[in-house]
């Protein structure tokens, strides 16, 4: 008897990769003469723990600036989630995941720190319209904000004006009202200038503590942040990429080094966690 031929299952296919939650492709910005980002390429995962550094005036804010949407290249694109972005109003990329914090805190001096955090996550609550006017949907609201100023350290304090914090205390201000907007991507600038050694803890204990779902770009002087945070270093100079790899690797680069000019930042870091 001649047996019956046997039909292979088909193979299944091959999981499909996400795109990547944020892909810059020749990003380039002048001002007049001045080149401040040229020719940027980037790409990071879900999740991503990047930094930016580089010298003074090496363009990592205006890299912020692009991919927030307060400033527009001249050339490149940028994508969040596979989507492309680069045209895509600044309210509107909030509303679609990316939140930011400034070199200066960006509080409103005459609201109670509550009421700040609740101003920066009312434009992403499912239940947004009327929520002044509502006591019911302003609770939510509240409640939201609180576990926010929870993470950060500031509970105490949710009821006085935001005119009375500290330099330190504004900073945590800044960083819970980026987070009140549950964000994809976490866009974060020198977020530890000016703080105390102790403030710097808690900003170290707040970033360690973020969901693994959110990406974080990071511009950072501070040695000891960009050490503990970034598993992925950008490394500007004069616009340019000079090199993008691990942390280590990078910090340990020699042209690296000859971009700080003697300023030791890339060795301190190299020390800090090794």
């Amino acid at each position: 008897m001649t047996p019956e031929p046997t039909t292979a299952a088909p193979a299944s296919a091959p999981a499909a990769t996400p795109p990547p939650v944020l892909d810059l492709t020749r990003l380039t910005r002048r001002y007049g003469t001045l080149t401040a980002v040229d020719d940027v390429s980037l790409r990071l995962p879900a999740g991503a723990r990047h930094a930016v550094i580089g010298p003074n005036g090496a363009g990592k804010t205006t890299l912020l600036n692009l991919i927030a949407g307060t400033d527009r290249p001249d050339h490149g694109t940028i994508a969040l989630d596979g989507a492309d972005i680069t045209r895509t109003a600044t309210a509107r990329r909030s509303r679609l995941g990316i939140a930011r914090s400034f070199q200066q805190p960006s509080v409103i001096a005459e609201l109670s720190v509550l009421d700040n955090v609740v101003l920066a996550g009312w434009p992403h609550h499912p239940k947004r319209r009327g929520a002044w006017r509502s006591p019911s949907r302003y609770r939510q609201h509240t409640e939201s904000a609180g576990r926010h100023l929870e993470t950060v350290g500031l509970a105490d304090l949710a009821r006085l004006p935001a005119s009375t914090l500290s330099h330190g205390q504004r900073r945590m201000l800044d960083l819970a009202a980026a987070l009140a907007g549950a964000p994809r991507l976490l866009l974060l600038d020198e977020p530890a200038a000016g703080l105390t050694d102790g403030d710097i803890g808690r900003l170290l204990g707040i970033l360690g503590g973020l969901p693994a779902s959110v990406a974080v770009v990071l511009v950072e002087h501070h040695v000891e942040v960009v050490a503990q945070t970034a598993s992925t270093v950008t490394v500007l100079a004069a616009g340019k990429v000079l090199v993008t790899g691990e942390t280590q690797e990078v910090l340990a680069h020699p042209e690296v080094r000859d971009a700080y000019h003697g300023t030791g930042s890339p060795a301190a870091v190299t020390d800090a966690k090794g």
